[in-house]
């Protein structure tokens, strides 16, 4: 079959593609710039663009949707017309092309309010209680994707935690950016119990939702690898990997949430483009514990993770420090 993968220039999106390919799919990447995925056919364009998304669409038997406006900070409006209507463009050009199943990568961010997860299950998207825009929005689209799924036209929502791995920009090489410059602080003491995914396995896990739709329709589900790990640790495994040293000194986290808030607020009458060095709901991120329980993922998807956390640490150390 043709499947369509959109968003496939970021690392994620391209280990997607590239596990269709392996498993002899024919694969059309769509996404603002070249995806580099050999093998793949790229059609650019936008997720804003109506007439894109449609001509993207078209021929395509599946959907995995993956493009996304990823920030901690920025505008609500930007945030809703590229996850909420650029989602809405997708499903609608979807639909009218026949397409057969889409698969909406989503985040556990949709169902986090603030406070600690601790073994949870995936929880219901809510918008209303979901922290900062990105969530907000992803929240929606969630929503939005799911409540179209049929029999006719089956959606699943996938929720990849923390997923990270060799040419990741959004945290490998920020907190190696950041360690090396002193400017990495742990949030009381970096104790704060988490799990994440190496990005291998949240890619098998989203094609195994799409081979195993005739189960997984309709549902959301929460993709780690069941490794919970203190932050610290997982700090310094990539720190170590990238050749700096891990972070020594500690904030107390309440302060951290308020100096998070001001940082945002400042950013944002700044007109300033770059990343926030915190922000409150990174705050929240590190020092509050996070991680879920993978039994039903595991048993609908028919998957377990093929690599384990310490073996994706000696990964992107050879990528480092080769």
């Amino acid at each position: 079959m043709t499947v369509l993968v959109t968003g496939a220039s970021g690392m994620l999106g391209r280990a997607v593609a590239e596990q269709l390919l392996a498993d002899g799919e024919e694969v059309r990447c769509f996404q603002r710039r070249p995806s580099g995925v050999r093998g793949a056919r790229d059609q650019l364009g936008s997720i804003e663009d109506r007439a894109a998304v449609t001509a993207a669409v078209r021929g395509c038997s599946a959907v995995i949707h993956l493009a996304a406006k990823v920030s901690f900070t920025g505008v609500a409006a930007d945030f809703d017309r590229i996850n909420i209507e650029g989602t809405r463009h997708l499903l609608d050009a979807a639909q009218e092309a026949g397409v057969n199943d889409v698969v909406q990568v989503s985040s556990p961010s949709v169902a986090h309010s603030g406070t600690s997860l601790v073994g949870a299950p995936a929880g219901p998207a809510d918008p209303g209680h979901a922290r900062g825009h990105y969530a907000r929005s992803k929240a929606a689209a969630e929503l939005l994707a799911l409540g179209r799924s049929t029999p006719g036209f089956r959606v699943a929502a996938v929720r990849p935690h923390i997923v990270w791995g060799p040419g990741d920009t959004q945290l490998v090489e920020r907190v190696i950016d950041r360690a090396r410059k002193g400017r990495l602080p742990l949030l009381d003491g970096g104790t704060a119990l988490i799990d994440t995914t190496y990005v291998d396995n949240a890619a098998a896990a989203i094609v195994a939702c799409l081979r195993r739709m005739d189960h997984a329709q309709g549902q959301a589900l929460m993709v780690t690898n069941g490794e919970p790990r203190p932050i610290a640790e997982l700090l310094a495994g990539i720190c170590r990997a990238g050749g700096v040293a891990p972070p020594r000194w500690s904030v107390p986290g309440a302060l951290a949430r308020g100096a998070g808030a001001v940082i945002e607020r400042a950013w944002l009458a700044g007109g300033r483009s770059e990343e926030p060095p915190m922000t409150r709901f990174l705050a929240e991120q590190l020092s509050t514990a996070h991680w879920f329980d993978q039994r039903r993922t595991r048993s609908v998807l028919d998957w377990l993770p093929g690599v384990g956390i310490d073996d994706g640490f000696e990964r992107l150390e050879s990528c480092y420090q080769p």
